[in-house]
C-alpha cells in the first residue's frame, strides 16, 4: 500500500536521519572503491560521496553499527549516513560491475606492459586485494583461481562447499597471477613447475596467514 521510498523518507524521519534517493546517481569510482562490493551488498552501504575525511553512505539498516565501525577503521574516514531504499541501493550496486569492467579495460590496455610491472599498478593490485577481503570476510578456507579457456573462474571454498564468487576475463590472468606470486615471494617468471609460498593479510579484526600453491595447467597457471 505504501510506495518504498514513501516508506523510507518516513523512517528516515524516524531515525533522525537524511534521506538519499540513489536511483539513476552516477557514484565515482573512487568513492565505490572504499567499500568492497561484498561488503557494500551484504549490509545494504553503498558510499555515494567523499569530502574530505567523511564517505557519505546511504544504508538499509541504519542500526548496523558493528559494519560502520569496521569500514571506519579500515579507512580511516568517518562516515556520514543517511537512508536510502533497497531499489535505490540495487540501482547502486549495479555500478560495481562497470567499475570492475573498467579495471579490467585498463588492465588489458595496459597488457603489453611487462606483466611485473603490470602486477604492481593500481587496477591489478585493487582486484587482488578485494578479492582476498571478499574470501575473508565470506570466512573461506581456500580460494581456487583457476584459467580457462577465455575465461578465469575463481572459487572459494566456504563450509566445506567449492562456490562460484566470480569469472574475470582471461586477458586478466597472467597479471593476477604475477601479484600474488610477488606477495607469495615466488618466482614471477617461472611457469613451468608447482611453487608454494606464503603470506599475511591484515584488515580490521582479522590476520589472516595464507599459504598458497601455484602450479600449471593447460590453459595457464592455477593458484589455490
Amino acid at each position: 500500500l505504501v510506495s518504498p521510498p514513501l516508506l523510507y523518507k518516513a523512517a528516515a524521519k524516524f531515525f533522525n536521519l537524511p534521506y538519499v534517493e540513489l536511483l539513476g546517481t552516477i557514484i565515482p569510482r573512487e568513492v565505490l572503491n572504499l567499500i568492497p562490493e561484498p561488503i557494500a551488498r551484504t549490509h545494504g552501504i553503498i558510499p555515494y560521496a567523499k569530502e574530505d575525511k567523511v564517505i557519505k553512505v546511504a544504508v538499509l539498516d541504519p542500526d548496523d553499527l558493528q559494519i560502520f565501525d569496521f569500514i571506519e577503521k579500515k579507512t580511516g574516514l568517518n562516515l556520514d549516513i543517511a537512508l536510502t531504499d533497497p531499489e535505490g541501493c540495487e540501482d547502486a550496486l549495479k555500478q560495481y560491475k562497470k567499475s570492475l569492467e573498467a579495471e579490467f579495460k585498463e588492465i588489458a590496455r595496459a597488457s603489453k606492459k611487462p606483466v611485473e610491472e603490470l602486477a604492481r599498478e593500481a587496477p591489478v593490485v585493487r582486484i587482488v586485494d578485494t578479492l582476498l577481503e571478499h574470501a575473508i570476510l565470506q570466512g573461506a578456507s581456500d580460494i581456487h583461481i583457476e584459467p580457462r579457456e577465455k575465461e578465469v573462474l575463481v572459487r572459494f571454498r566456504v563450509d566445506g562447499m567449492l562456490r562460484e564468487a566470480m569469472v574475470l576475463p582471461r586477458e586478466v590472468q597472467p597479471s593476477i597471477v604475477a601479484r600474488i606470486k610477488i606477495l607469495a615471494n615466488l618466482k614471477i617468471d617461472e611457469h613451468n613447475i608447482p611453487q608454494d609460498g606464503r603470506f599475511k593479510v591484515q584488515i580490521p579484526n582479522y590476520k589472516v596467514s595464507i599459504r598458497v600453491s601455484v602450479f600449471p595447467m593447460f590453459d595457464g597457471e592455477k593458484i589455490v
